[in-house]
């Protein structure tokens, strides 16, 4: 047999009453908004930027370092790289890139590839996913394909800068 509040309402007052007890809706009383509930969207919005700021954390850090060494250190052993770009130039655009595990592992590659039997040569960072908005692409991915970035802009007389 089935029970009454789950048999089709043939419009009866008790089938109504007896539904609403069974359901409790009754003991809810009128809906009200909590007040931390306009609080909720900004909650979200901090949580999901703490979030990405975690995640990119062991990047930013790389980073750091990267262009520290490239500040202090470099500077002191001169032009004496083999390849083009640098390795340090090449390890801070693929970490840029790729991100800190991809980034490392293909700077440590390129290491390893920079001894006094390799002739060297033009050794660019594999293309990435990802995609940065127009104007905001960083220095070094600019700086390390100069025939990708600036062979589309233009001097002042109409010429190409590169």
């Amino acid at each position: 047999m089935t029970p009454l509040w789950r048999q089709p309402s043939n419009g009866s007052v008790t089938a109504f009453w007896l539904h609403r007890f069974l359901t409790r809706q009754h003991r809810k009383g009128p809906r009200v908004r909590k007040s931390t509930a306009a609080v909720v969207p900004h909650l979200k919005a901090g949580a999901a930027w703490t979030a990405t700021a975690i995640w990119n954390l062991p990047r930013n850090i790389l980073i750091v370092l990267l262009v520290v060494y490239r500040k202090l250190v470099s500077p002191l052993y001169g032009q004496v790289c083999r390849f083009f770009p640098s390795c340090s130039a090449y390890a801070l655009e693929s970490v840029t890139v790729h991100g800190a595990i991809k980034g490392s592992w293909l700077a440590v590659r390129r290491l390893g590839r920079c001894h006094p039997w390799n002739a060297g040569g033009v050794d660019h960072v594999p293309a990435g996913h990802r995609e940065w908005p127009e104007g905001h692409t960083p220095t070094i991915v600019v700086l390390n394909n100069p025939d990708q970035y600036l062979s589309a802009q233009t001097d002042g007389q109409g010429r190409n800068a590169a």
